[in-house]
């Protein structure tokens, strides 16, 4: 089992990714990223001055140090395939990295993955040399295809963006790392340093936060928590969590103790 999280050739020592909507500033961003440690920020491209004007408005990237952190567009807004394919390949014009996180949720009242437009796009990209991690329903079949065409993860939900109800798809997400070839990155609704270990434990390899951080009252002490739940599970992962039984079984075998009594 590898102590490194490895997508398309590259390693990362930290299995949390983390969003950057929602925080109250950027300085606050920047320092939450900072407590996390994590290493891939995810950076949504309709929030970001790609025109090199400096716009202060859209100068979420002056804040994100491309030395210690990949930066991974993410396509959040994009209707369909075609603006999906659009905002990526803009992003790579503009110099930033040509990895994309795809997202395309046409629907703004509960913001779910659209299955079709999500393949087609990432055929495109995948074709084009992108390193794809596409945002999904937690649809084993879905994520198999996905990986099958080339995508460097899946990134299935484990319940709606922003609800902060945790692991409601923990019966399908189980499916999805049981056949997957490529890293498993849970991504939404993931709303306690709990969510995320759960995750983990499940098998993940890896887990994208954003509201329970950006949204807290102190996020910076929230990504620190969400920091050391990831490194623990992992850590309880590799050692070997127990099987669970379906009877209990002394913790002191007991056999000894009664056949010196006889």
């Amino acid at each position: 089992m590898s102590r490194t999280l490895k997508i398309a050739g590259r390693e990362f020592s930290s299995r949390l990714l983390l969003g950057t909507g929602k925080f109250s500033s950027n300085e606050t961003m920047r320092d939450a990223l900072a407590a996390s440690g994590t290493e891939i920020v995810t950076v949504a491209l309709r929030r970001a001055d790609l025109s090199g004007k400096k716009d202060p408005f859209a100068n979420i990237l002056d804040f994100i140090d491309p030395k210690k952190y990949l930066l991974l567009p993410n396509t959040s807004g994009a209707m369909n395939a075609e603006e999906a394919v659009r905002l990526a390949r803009l992003a790579a014009a503009a110099g930033l990295p040509q990895w994309v996180k795809l997202e395309i949720h046409p629907d703004p009242h509960y913001l779910l993955p659209d299955p079709i437009e999500t393949f087609k796009a990432a055929e495109i990209l995948v074709k084009e040399g992108f390193v794809v991690l596409p945002y999904i329903n937690a649809d084993p079949v879905l994520a198999k295809r996905l990986q099958d065409i080339g995508t460097a993860t899946v990134m299935p939900l484990g319940s709606p963006i922003g609800s902060n109800r945790g692991l409601e798809t923990r019966a399908q997400i189980a499916m999805i790392i049981n056949q997957a070839t490529v890293p498993v990155v849970v991504d939404a609704g993931i709303g306690a340093p709990s969510h995320a270990a759960e995750a983990m434990e499940m098998g993940a390899d890896a887990v994208l936060v954003n509201t329970a951080i950006a949204a807290a009252r102190d996020p910076v002490r929230m990504a620190r928590a969400f920091k050391v739940s990831v490194e623990a599970a992992r850590e309880a992962v590799e050692a070997g969590l127990p099987t669970q039984l379906d009877h209990a079984e002394a913790t002191s075998p007991l056999a000894a103790f009664l056949a010196a009594g006889k």
